[in-house]
């Protein structure tokens, strides 16, 4: 039977908590609907503040929860409809730093402090001033909450430098998928993939992100006119879209590179069955990578640049690389697409390494102790 809030027994009011997203990047956008679940299922009345198109996406309704309409803005509207419905909360979970701050300023003008608890998924990249502000807006999240979860060991390292009270590791489960089948497996889904996307007779190697700067798509394309050398040619897929495109699209003509750009997918658990590489040439930030999580997962095989707390993550179950490094990615999927043993003991590798990161019920029941420890009421003396 599945426990529930010790703030829940009978006769009593259940904990009201809400949970503020911004516009929500896929990993904590999932994170919460799988939390809202297992807190409703746990006896936890759970509102989501988050804009519609979330909403639409992941379903917090679905999951049991009450979904409030709140902007991806700071402004004076959006903060006010945002205080208005933390006003009726026992404790406000934030996650993101925008969503932090703007759960801090909700809860500004409150006489009796309502308990806040962030959740760092991960850092935000920015340059010049707008990387100052950031750190403004750090600083004060942080020093605002009661509690902060860093989503890895580094984060929780700099949420304690730059002011927190409580910072604490909380590692983000991974929302559940089907697993996808590996390249050993019968699977006609495979099949169909690789035949739509042209890879019948060749390697398919598959990236995962938006194309923007700091995802190291440079790097990658540089790697690949290497593997025109291969035989037979792999061909790269990009499952991406953002400011990129355009540019990289050029390139990749220009050049004659064995890579195809294909936009955003819905079907990522298919594109992973179809692949025989993952690959993630550059990880800037410390959170925890959704699509290396992933492809552990699926039992593909990992080639990664060692950057932002990936080693942290994949331990010895995938094949890191200098970040950066062009000429290391490039020989180390040559390596392993010529090795079909070494590709079989990273899906070993992978499987047990996945089966250390933490489930989805003890991401709950993680943040329901933190729940009942913030709003327990104190001993009189």
């Amino acid at each position: 039977m599945t426990p529930v809030s010790s703030h829940s027994p009978l006769g009593q009011a259940p904990l009201r908590t809400v949970q503020v997203l911004g516009g929500g990047n896929a990993g904590s956008s999932a994170h919460v609907r799988s939390l809202a679940a297992g807190l409703v299922a746990r006896g936890v009345k759970v509102t989501v503040c988050a804009p519609s198109e979330a909403e639409r996406t992941y379903d917090f309704t679905g999951a049991g929860a009450d979904h409030v309409h709140v902007p991806r803005s700071s402004d004076p509207v959006s903060v006010a409809a945002l205080r208005t419905v933390c006003a009726g909360a026992d404790l406000v979970h934030a996650h993101g730093l925008h969503a932090s701050f703007r759960a801090v300023l909700a809860l500004g003008g409150r006489r009796v402090g309502t308990p806040l608890v962030v959740t760092w998924h991960d850092r935000a990249h920015a340059e010049g001033a707008r990387a100052h502000l950031l750190r403004v807006l750090e600083r004060r999240v942080m020093r605002a909450a009661g509690v902060v979860l860093g989503a890895t060991s580094e984060l929780v390292d700099r949420a304690r430098l730059t002011g927190a009270r409580d910072a604490r590791l909380g590692p983000v489960a991974l929302p559940g998928r089907p697993r996808a089948a590996g390249p050993e497996d019968p699977d006609p889904t495979r099949a169909k993939i690789r035949a739509e996307l042209g890879a019948v007779d060749r390697p398919l190697l598959l990236v995962v992100g938006s194309l923007e700067p700091h995802r190291g798509h440079d790097v990658l394309l540089d790697a690949a006119r290497a593997w025109r050398r291969l035989d037979p040619v792999p061909l790269v897929v990009v499952a991406g879209q953002g400011p990129l495109r355009g540019e990289l699209q050029r390139r990749i003509e220009d050049e004659g590179l064995p890579v195809l750009l294909i936009g955003r997918r819905d079907d990522v658990t298919d594109l992973l069955t179809a692949a025989d590489l993952a690959l993630l040439p550059v990880h800037r930030g410390p959170g925890r990578s959704v699509i290396a999580q992933e492809a552990l997962h699926a039992r593909l095989p990992l080639v990664a640049g060692d950057t932002g707390g990936i080693s942290e993550l994949v331990g010895d179950a995938a094949e890191l690389v200098p970040p950066g490094d062009a000429g290391a990615l490039a020989d180390a999927v040559a390596a392993l697409l010529g090795d079909g043993a070494q590709r079989q003991e990273l899906r070993d590798r992978g499987v047990r390494q996945a089966a250390t990161w933490p489930t989805e019920d003890e991401t709950v029941a993680q943040v329901l102790s933190i729940y009942d420890e913030l709003t327990r009421p104190m001993p009189l003396r």
